[in-house]
């Protein structure tokens, strides 16, 4: 017999159902399949670590005080008494020292969000390199653009909160880029700051950003970017029975959401370990910022290095013109480039679209071998990126390795105009290397090492089939649509390629690049049972 709390919730179900038809909808979605790959959870990483900065900065908030003011610290940290600093800087070190879990929640809160911004970009490179960016998924892959660059923006502005001098330090150098852009920098860098820099009203600004603006922003972007997932239903990896048309996994309930349960809590307490072993940001031994000084030895976050070791790396080059200083050795590295990639990120998508004609939609991913020049550009941009970082990081190179700071320059100077192209070589050989390994091992099976003589005195190795399933997977990939040609005309002529299809049919060339003919399933069947 049911109770009465079981009769009021079942009225309360039929009376929303029998007026939206929500029961169906539920039924339906909670059905939904989703593939099961370890790769797909460095996107839940950064889902998880997002809602693990929440919860943390939430805490944070009750205590600390977004303040330039000047005052005399009189707290617990002795190694300060007396030293005079802004509110800022005495409420972290208040939470640091005297309210209970403060350091803990200070470590977690740093830590998730370098996670965060680590999860992203593995996600990113994922989906790169696996063409999942293919269409439909074109604004999701825009929409993870963005996510990551307000990332980095949100964890820039996040480590410049507490003012202490390592903080200070990269708040000076985002002041230096503002001024450095023509004409407007001034007036932009004096619209930040309030005046002078540091001025009195940049930090309560960046709070509001930081804990308001750009969350709100990012969960926003999460929510759109999950809902586009769900509606155009997740990508697959090539295997027995996988197509363009199903999605091969587990139903959302009970088998993925209790995984994704389960992982949440081992995702929170990685991170709480870290926040509480792995020290991180030890502002008390920084010291409150002093315009007049820099702390030795400063690194930004990893996810601004990057950036930090291009301005390093910059000659110096600058250009008066019309009563204004150009300075490129900030505007190039600082914004020109940064720009310049994060656009080309966003319309990759449409780049190499355009570029091979293909307009089929994907759901079945590539593997990276078999997309060999789009691998190839992704390993070259990751060592453009891994040398800028080397060089972000060149003084503590200089003095943990007993170099000399300005050998470490100029090699990371070389290295980033010969590395990348090097490194786009030797993949793209590598990708078709690998191809035709995967030819030979459908056609002729796996090699066993075993050596047979035969009748006549010839010796053979003996090779083992693959399993129908590898043999699946080998063959069962989409080879790009190549350009069709121009139609000729009713005299047999075809007509003249402008500039617009010349530009076209080079980008093809570049990226389809070389491509090993890959034996097609009708081939492998014609070849079981045959002589291996």
């Amino acid at each position: 017999m049911k109770s009465r709390r079981e009769k009021v919730a079942g009225g309360v179900a039929n009376f929303i159902d029998e007026r939206t038809g929500a029961a169906k909808w539920v039924k339906k979605n909670l059905q939904k399949v989703f593939p099961d790959h370890w790769s797909f959870m460095l996107g839940e990483i950064a889902l998880y670590s997002f809602i693990i900065l929440l919860l943390s900065g939430t805490f944070l908030t009750f205590w600390f005080v977004p303040s330039q003011e000047e005052i005399v610290y009189e707290g617990s940290y002795q190694a300060l008494e007396g030293v005079k600093m802004s509110e800022a800087y005495a409420s972290t070190l208040d939470i640091t020292f005297d309210v209970r879990g403060g350091l803990l929640m200070r470590q977690v809160h740093h830590w998730a969000a370098l996670l965060f911004l680590a999860a992203m970009v593995a996600h990113l490179l994922r989906v790169f390199f696996t063409g999942a960016f293919r269409k439909p998924r074109e604004l999701n892959w825009i929409l993870g653009v963005a996510l990551l660059t307000l990332g980095i923006v949100e964890g820039f502005l996040g480590y410049s909160l507490p003012d202490d001098l390592l903080s200070g330090t990269g708040v000076r150098i985002a002041q230096a880029i503002i001024q450095a852009i023509p004409v407007l920098g001034t007036y932009l860098a004096f619209f930040a700051f309030g005046g002078e820099f540091p001025g009195t009203v940049f930090i309560p600004r960046i709070y509001t950003v930081h804990v308001l603006l750009i969350p709100g922003i990012i969960l926003a972007l999460i929510t759109v970017h999950l809902m586009l997932v769900w509606y155009q239903k997740h990508t697959q990896y090539p295997g027995a029975g996988r197509t363009e048309k199903n999605v091969v996994g587990y139903p959302l309930l009970p088998v993925y959401m209790a995984k994704a349960g389960g992982f949440f809590f081992i995702v929170f307490g990685v991170t709480v370990l870290l926040g509480a072993f792995a020290q991180i940001n030890p502002i008390w031994i920084f010291g409150p910022y002093t315009p007049t000084q820099i702390s030795a030895g400063s690194q930004p976050d990893w996810y601004m290095g990057w950036l930090d070791g291009l301005v390093r790396m910059s000659p110096p080059l600058e250009t008066h013109a019309f009563g204004y200083t150009i300075s490129w050795n900030i505007l190039l590295p600082g914004l020109i480039l940064p720009g310049i990639i994060f656009t080309g990120m966003a319309l990759y998508p449409f780049i190499e679209a355009w570029a091979t004609g293909d307009k089929r939609e994907h759901h079945l991913l590539d593997r990276p071998r078999n997309a060999p020049t789009r691998t190839a550009l992704g390993a070259m941009s990751l060592t453009f990126m891994v040398v800028a970082l080397i060089n972000g990081g060149n003084d503590l190179i200089a003095t943990h390795f007993n170099l000399s700071i300005n050998q470490i320059m100029w090699a990371t100077r070389i290295s980033i105009i010969i590395l990348p192209p090097l490194a786009y070589i030797i993949t793209k050989r590598v990708c078709l290397s690998l191809q035709r390994y995967d030819r030979e091992l459908v056609l002729h099976g796996r090699e066993t090492g075993r050596l047979v003589m035969l009748p006549h005195g010839e010796y053979i190795e003996v090779h083992e089939p693959i399993s129908p399933e590898k043999a699946y997977m080998l063959t069962q990939h989409e080879q790009p649509l190549p350009l069709q040609a121009p139609e000729a005309d009713e005299n047999g002529v075809a007509p003249r390629g402008g500039l617009k299809n010349k530009v076209r049919s080079r980008l093809s060339k570049a990226i389809l690049g070389e491509q090993i003919a890959k034996p097609t399933p009708e081939d492998v069947k014609a070849l079981e049972g045959g002589h291996h």
